[in-house]
């Protein structure tokens, strides 16, 4: 019935529609309707997902989860057949996967795709609420323009070669102008690592800064006892924390960076393997660690004055250029003194499990797409995967 003219809808018919499920491939009779007002419409279709149109939600997820774990699509498309006995093409699997990630961030930026936990629910050593932000950056291989309209010449010449008629191929998206680019993280997490929201963005600094925004409005960064930063030092992630008006307890340097800073200069001065300069070097870091920055200054002027010819010399002036730039963070004492972490580990992990499928020989992605399978990623871990797919079913 037609709610508008109260009139009887039209049949128009019925076809079959096959949809590939968790049990197997489901054939489904479909009847169209017609009346004025709605047009053509199919009842049945509401009963579905829009995206469920040729495969349904739990088989999007098994093709997702599966890829996570694999080094190609090919391979998760195999992993699929013999574990679920579903039968998918590599190309069919590559599209659901990376609209999925798509759809993770949009959810994600809409709020749909939220954390269950807020900044209170994190406990520190001393029982009171403490949550750690860390951002960081990392690079993905991306095809570029050359290498498609090489592509693109070779699918031509072949068709030539097999008598094919010559029509026109698909508009591609255009490459990318260089092989590799930065995609950065930001995340937000727990003494223990049972709080965790991890973010991603092939953007720039100021996107990046943007998700710190955004998610520490989530989970009400702002009622947190402690609220502790944890950076490798890079001049854009302190810029972004402060631009951003981050309400920040404090902000600490990462004990790794700083060693290996360290390390840099003393290869130069002291050389590969001197006894002496190991043992200067570890008493600068002991300083660093347990007096702070002022000692550490001292110390560090000394080891300048020390040091003779021009190449050690500018190797020492870096070091003092590093370590004065960074003298705000250098608070390891304090750090200690309240059990907060003094490195960023979790972060420089993070750097290596979200990007880790988008990498290896031969792998070329387009940075959209290649921002997708990484956001599948990233709501894996943040424990945030069995929302993804409530709210895909919504």
């Amino acid at each position: 019935m037609d709610p508008g003219t109260r009139r009887r809808k039209q049949n128009k018919g019925s076809d079959e529609h096959d949809l590939l499920t968790v049990n197997g491939r489901v054939r489904i009779r479909r009847k169209h309707y017609y009346s004025c007002q709605e047009g053509t419409t199919t009842p049945v279709d509401a009963l579905l997902d829009a995206a469920e149109a040729a495969v349904s939600v739990g088989v999007r997820e098994m093709c997702s989860r599966l890829n996570a774990g694999a080094k190609s699509f090919a391979r998760a498309a195999e992993n699929l057949e013999r574990t679920a006995q579903l039968r998918i093409s590599r190309e069919t699997l590559r599209q659901i996967v990376e609209n999925d990630g798509k759809l993770a961030l949009r959810l994600s930026e809409s709020g749909k795709l939220a954390p269950a936990w807020k900044a209170k629910d994190c406990l520190g050593p001393d029982g009171k609420s403490l949550v750690y932000l860390s951002s960081d950056g990392f690079t993905a291989p991306l095809v570029t323009q050359a290498e498609k309209e090489k592509r693109r010449k070779q699918v031509l010449a072949k068709r030539r070669r097999c008598g094919k008629k010559r029509r026109a191929l698909t508009r591609i998206k255009r490459g990318a102008d260089q092989r590799y680019k930065e995609f950065k993280a930001v995340m937000f997490y727990d003494q223990k690592m049972e709080h965790r929201l991890v973010s991603v963005t092939r953007g720039d600094c100021q996107a990046a800064g943007r998700l710190m925004r955004r998610d520490a409005g989530r989970i009400d960064f702002k009622s947190a006892d402690y609220r502790v930063g944890n950076i490798d030092g890079g001049p854009w992630i302190i810029g972004q924390i402060r631009q951003r008006r981050l309400p920040m307890t404090a902000t600490g340097l990462d004990f790794y960076h700083l060693g290996e800073n360290v390390h840099k200069a003393r290869r130069v001065i002291f050389g590969e393997e001197n006894p002496a300069g190991n043992q200067r070097v570890g008493a600068l870091l002991h300083t660093a660690k347990h007096e702070g920055y002022e000692p550490l200054w001292e110390r560090l002027l000394e080891l300048r004055k020390d040091t003779r010819g021009q190449a050690r010399r500018k190797a020492a002036d870096r070091l003092l250029n590093y370590v004065s730039d960074r003298r705000e963070m250098i608070r390891y004492p304090e750090f200690l003194a309240h059990g907060w972490q003094i490195g960023s580990g979790p972060m420089e992990s993070q750097c290596r499990v979200v990007p880790d499928r988008v990498k290896g020989p031969g792998k070329r992605w387009d940075a959209d797409n290649a921002e997708a399978v990484m956001a599948l990623e990233a709501v894996h871990q943040s424990r945030q995967w069995t929302a993804l797919w409530q709210a895909a079913l919504n």
